[in-house]
């Protein structure tokens, strides 16, 4: 196996290049001194890694560089985001051995890129994740990356082992490239534990999992299949894969068909869509039902429609973002055993054996909450594991925060929650401290929305 955005926000990112790379700042003398020894470092199992000294890993310091890709973090966070910067490090960029082709990240062109960042002030913790949707290991840069460095935690991401709308090539038997998703993010966790052992001296005390979209869904089979790696995470809106369903593909094949004329808005309620939402359906019918539907059905369902993406999803963003007319049709359910199996390869149990928030928006229109993470905190419930998981429904969230800055009076952005579920993970698993129960957090009629978020609902400051 291949261990391998319109034109909306999601298209753009498909598309952009990112810069040449800047002469890396040099490194103080001494083993202790800025980056001490950083240029040494070895991450184990990569085929490839490339060393920088930096005055600041954030994206304040980065951006316009070739150590971040801005393009490819396009609408995932508010326009007015406040971040943090300032943080001094070591950043290592590079790819563990694989045979596909998919990222061309600094005109590599190889796949199992990651990135590790090691600020000089470290606080002993290391937060882990993959990229969401099919971006690559800069997307949450902004959304995850900053705060993190900020508050001296190691940092490192993955591509998860290939990228673009054509990600459904890699491999060989379907399901291979999701598969992949979770062996890359295992891999990473294991190699950026040993850098910081290299650097620091010592392994981390604490090393947490997190993610949006895919991200999410990486951080949920983590902390059921490698409860000995990490300490807790976050999963933010996290993808959700069962081999019986509900999954994506039974809820995008009814905005095909609506896209397409043959089916009503009532066909979207009945798998999950939330009433209240609907301000927000032309945009995901431009930028994300039929894109996302055909690549992930052509992952796991290949035979459903040879031709349909066929051998790419496309060349512009027109052709990439095109729904299959044949998916307004589709019917998991009815799909063969060997499909099912495909799924199942990938599949959540609920099994947690860390503890974990998830944060859902209650408007999300891509990965529906009421298809998705409602049935994921159910499913944890159900295997016993309650106890270890906080479940928020974020009033106002929506699946990509950069709709925010469209509609400020609709929306609120996820990221401020996140931050604050983040903290509260922390305070979990290294004080005791319980976070709050279960809730809908209510989306405040005054105040900063776009850099603040209480979980218990009360002003900040109480």
């Amino acid at each position: 196996m291949r261990l391998s955005r319109g034109v909306p926000l999601a298209a753009a990112a498909l598309l952009t290049g990112i810069a040449a790379w800047p002469a890396p700042v040099a490194a103080a003398t001494g083993p202790d001194g800025h980056c001490g020894h950083g240029n040494r470092l070895r991450v184990p199992g990569a085929a490839f890694a490339q060393t920088a000294c930096l005055p600041d890993l954030t994206t304040t310091g980065l951006a316009g560089t070739s150590y971040t890709d801005m393009a490819d973090q396009a609408g995932l966070t508010a326009r007015d985001t406040r971040v943090p910067s300032g943080v001094p490090g070591v950043q290592i960029d590079g790819y563990f051995p694989d045979s596909s082709h998919f990222n061309t990240t600094h005109g590599w062109r190889h796949d199992a890129q990651f990135v590790i960042r090691l600020p000089d002030h470290w606080n002993g913790g290391l937060v882990v994740t993959g990229a969401p949707g099919t971006r690559k290991q800069y997307a949450t840069d902004k959304a995850v990356s900053d705060q993190v460095l900020a508050q001296g935690y190691a940092y490192a991401a993955t591509d998860k082992g290939n990228s673009s709308a054509d990600f459904y090539r890699d491999g060989v038997r379907p399901g291979d490239a999701v598969a992949e998703w979770n062996t890359r993010t295992t891999q990473l966790t294991r190699a950026a534990r040993g850098v910081l052992t290299e650097r620091y001296g010592r392994a981390p005390l604490r090393t947490y999992m997190t993610g949006m979209s895919n991200g999410g869904y990486l951080t949920r089979w983590q902390l059921e299949h490698h409860p000995e790696l990490y300490d807790g995470g976050v999963d933010w809106e996290g993808a959700l894969w069962t081999a019986g369903g509900p999954i994506l593909l039974t809820s995008l094949p009814a905005t095909v068909a609506r896209s397409l004329g043959s089916a009503g808005d009532s066909a979207l309620y009945a798998v999950g869509f939330a009433p209240g939402s609907e301000f927000l359906w032309p945009y995901h019918e431009q930028a994300y039902w039929g894109v996302t539907q055909k690549i992930y059905r052509a992952e796991f369902d290949p035979g459903y429609d040879p031709a349909c993406p066929g051998t790419s999803a496309g060349s512009t963003p027109e052709q990439i973002l095109a729904p299959c007319p044949s998916d307004a049709a589709y019917d998991y359910a009815a799909r063969p055993a060997s499909v099912h199996r495909a799924v199942a390869r990938v599949a959540l149990t609920g099994r947690i054996g860390r503890p974990l928030i998830t944060l859902h928006g209650d408007l999300d229109s891509l990965l529906p909450r009421a298809a998705d993470s409602d049935v994921y905190a159910r499913m944890v419930d159900a295997s016993g594991r309650g106890a270890l998981h906080r479940y928020y429904r974020i009033e106002g969230g929506t699946h990509v925060d950069g709709l925010y800055d469209t509609f400020p009076d609709r929306l609120r952005p996820i990221l401020p929650c996140y931050r604050s579920a983040f903290d509260a993970l922390a305070a979990w698993v290294e004080h005791g401290v319980r976070p709050p129960a279960d809730r809908t957090v209510g989306r405040p009629a005054s105040g900063d929305v776009v850099d603040s978020c209480a979980l218990d609902g009360r002003a900040p400051g109480h």
